[in-house]
């Protein structure tokens, strides 16, 4: 049985086949045609954050495909105490087809995973972001054509996107650079044990995005104060002044470049309005993508379910 609690959980050739599955969903969508992939099955949601894109993408995803959502806020599922979360997980697992978690634990996800008995995919923990980067290397791919040798520079805190967007590159062989205040690189324990997976992957950080955007193929940010981190704002705002994607950066970028953003986006603080509406902007193709991503997801692990 197959999960999705990190990009760590996958091969490279099974991230392609993922994308593809929802390349190909999407054209039938486009289409005008849709199969019941998924009927009669059911997909339970289960969150502690507030979500928009993650949600709605899931469950529109397995609507499509002719299945059924449930949606449990965290509390309502007993996350924080109320049952012992194997029990949950099992429980949870007993009753669907595919469980999503969008939790600030990495662990908590992992002990659903390890106990529930069908597939779990984490739609995001304070760790990692995997459905949020293959979406990103889906969206390159559509736009560019291509992403083999192509170098992606995340400009902001070396977060659960920045992260998993960094295991994307390593699987499809894209470069991947981080510009960010110092004490908001990538960890060392995480280079470790991302360069131990993927030994070929070119990696660079800067605390100056000018040094490399010379050269990015992709220029991508986030918001510099996450959920759960509202206390630090004000100090994170200060640390990143100097890291803003506006149109000197963007336009400092070859040509060709496109600009990305997983969204919610702080118009004038971690991007300029001017940047968003540009013609390199594909931050709505990106959103959109979302829930293609959500679907080919979907059907990839529950086809994966019994193996």
């Amino acid at each position: 049985m197959k999960h999705l609690t990190s990009l760590f959980d996958v091969t490279s050739s099974e991230v392609l086949e993922i994308l593809k599955t929802a390349a190909d969903l999407k054209a039938e969508t486009l289409a005008g045609t849709r199969q019941p992939l998924c009927a009669g099955k059911v997909l339970t949601q289960v969150f502690e954050k507030p979500s928009l894109r993650t949600r709605v993408s899931f469950e529109a995803g397995i609507s499509q495909l002719g299945g059924t959502s449930i949606f449990l806020h965290g509390k309502e599922a007993g996350l924080q105490g109320r049952e012992e979360l194997v029990d949950i997980a099992r429980v949870l697992g007993g009753y669907s087809d595919l469980i999503v978690l969008r939790t600030f634990s990495q662990e908590l996800i992992e002990t659903v995973a390890k106990n529930a008995g069908c597939p779990v995919v984490n739609a995001l923990s304070d760790d990692y972001h995997p459905c949020q980067a293959l979406t990103d290397v889906m969206t390159i791919l559509e736009h560019a054509g291509s992403i083999e040798g192509k170098e992606i520079l995340f400009v902001g805190d070396g977060n659960n996107v920045a992260k998993s967007l960094a295991l994307a590159c390593g699987h499809v062989g894209a470069k991947f650079s981080l510009a960010a205040p110092e004490g908001y690189l990538l960890g060392d324990e995480f280079i470790q044990r991302l360069q131990s997976q993927f030994p070929d992957l070119k990696l660079d950080q800067t605390t100056d995005p000018f040094a490399v955007v010379n050269r990015a193929d992709v220029i991508y940010t986030d918001v510099w104060a996450s959920m759960g981190q509202e206390e630090e704002k004000d100090k994170r705002s200060a640390a990143f002044a100097d890291f803003q994607v506006n149109l000197e950066l963007l336009d400092a970028a070859p040509g060709q470049a496109l600009f990305m953003h997983c969204l919610p986006a702080r118009r004038g603080l971690e991007v300029t309005e001017e940047v968003m509406n540009d013609r390199r902007s594909i931050v709505f193709e990106q959103a959109e993508n979302r829930m293609h991503l959500a679907k080919g997801l979907i059907v990839w692990l529950l086809e994966h379910a019994s193996k």
